[in-house]
């Protein structure tokens, strides 16, 4: 069954992409939830004109991505938490923390743009990556200090 997607859907695709998934998932979860439509002829047709026209508008965007990523790369971030005299932090540094400090330098990322390759338990130097756009991704350095 192929369906085109209303939104983005990790490990299937992105916004827009048309898509074959088996007949239940598409019938049965996507398509009721409104994450997806199904792909006929005339659905296809609509999507093409649509995507035309989108083409300019998503080049303005991907190209303010790269802006942004050529001033976030290189840059570190720093962070404080609780930690014992050991290095061990009290909980874990997430992406809720490490948006809010992009926000504040005046990066406006969201959390779920955000992964962490490993979990901050430990004070000490971190590797990030930022997604700012399907194309575009950065990695960043987030220094985990001791409040």
């Amino acid at each position: 069954m192929e369906i085109i997607l209303k939104e983005d859907i990790q490990n299937l695709g992105h916004k827009n992409d048309i898509v074959s998934v088996k007949n239940g998932y598409g019938r049965n979860y996507l398509i009721p939830r409104g994450l997806a439509i199904l792909a006929t002829t005339s659905a296809k047709k609509v999507h093409e004109e649509n995507m035309r026209q989108r083409a300019h508008k998503e080049e303005k965007i991907k190209n303010e991505a790269l802006e942004v990523a050529k001033t976030l790369e290189g840059k570190s971030f720093t962070i404080g938490a609780k930690a014992s005299s050991t290095g061990k932090i009290f909980g874990s540094v997430n992406t809720i923390q490490i948006a809010e400090a992009l926000t504040k330098e005046g990066f406006n990322v969201e959390r779920k743009n955000i992964a962490m390759k490993d979990d901050a338990k430990e004070l000490g130097t971190y590797t990030v990556t930022v997604k700012l756009h399907r194309e575009v991704k950065v990695d960043i350095s987030i220094e985990v200090v001791a409040e």
